[in-house]
């Protein structure tokens, strides 16, 4: 019982903290609408099974304990987001009433491809489903337990961000962001950028 309580603790507050995917899901969520929000929270459910997978498996061990192969990991996640923040920073603002339906410029697929790269190659989240696994689960955990854990993580990350979707895509506050959206932009855009640079120059593991 005391595991299942820290492992929910800890994910919980993981999941919380400001960051990227936060970030990612508030851009898309305000300026292409709910389906989109939604579909990027999907894809960062889906990344954090990524890193579960690979980390049961004993492959995040070795990321991890691998400078070169954590940098070359570090620096793919900072480039997408160096390069999402800097499209977000110079696009053009939307004048049509798109508070009032689904913006076009972003498809569903790439609404989730967003989110899931934005998880899936985020080092961070790597090590704290690693840390979790290797400093609070024991070793004699059952499977199924450690793949429950696993599911808790993905749906909690889930149910947050979809909250933050739906939020942000509400019509009132989407109309009010939007009307906002040239300054909107450049500030998503510069904390986009801004991760990804801080990411990049964070050091690797020891």
């Amino acid at each position: 019982m005391g595991q299942m309580i820290a492992v929910a603790v800890i994910t919980v507050l993981a999941v919380i903290s400001p960051g990227a995917d936060f970030a990612m899901t508030v851009r898309n969520s305000y300026l292409y609408g709910r389906t989109a929000g939604l579909l990027s929270a999907l894809g960062i459910s889906l990344g954090v099974l990524v890193h579960v997978a690979y980390t049961m498996l004993g492959v995040g061990l070795l990321v991890s304990r691998t400078p070169t192969l954590f940098t070359v990991m570090k620096i793919v996640g900072a480039v997408y987001l160096v390069y999402i923040g800097y499209k977000t920073f110079v696009a053009r603002t939307q004048t049509d009433d798109v508070e009032i339906g689904e913006a076009k410029g972003l498809s569903g697929a790439g609404a989730l491809r967003t989110g899931f790269l934005t998880n899936a190659l985020n080092p961070k989240t790597m090590l704290f489903v690693l840390s979790t696994y290797t400093q609070v689960v024991s070793a004699d955990t059952p499977v199924v337990q450690q793949v429950g854990y696993g599911l808790f993580m993905s749906v909690a990350h889930l149910v947050w961000f979809s909250l933050a979707a739906l939020l942000f895509s509400q019509q009132a506050l989407r109309a009010r962001l939007l009307s906002r959206q040239a300054v909107l932009n450049k500030v998503i855009g510069a904390v986009l950028v801004g991760l990804g640079v801080t990411l990049a120059l964070t050091p690797a593991v020891q």
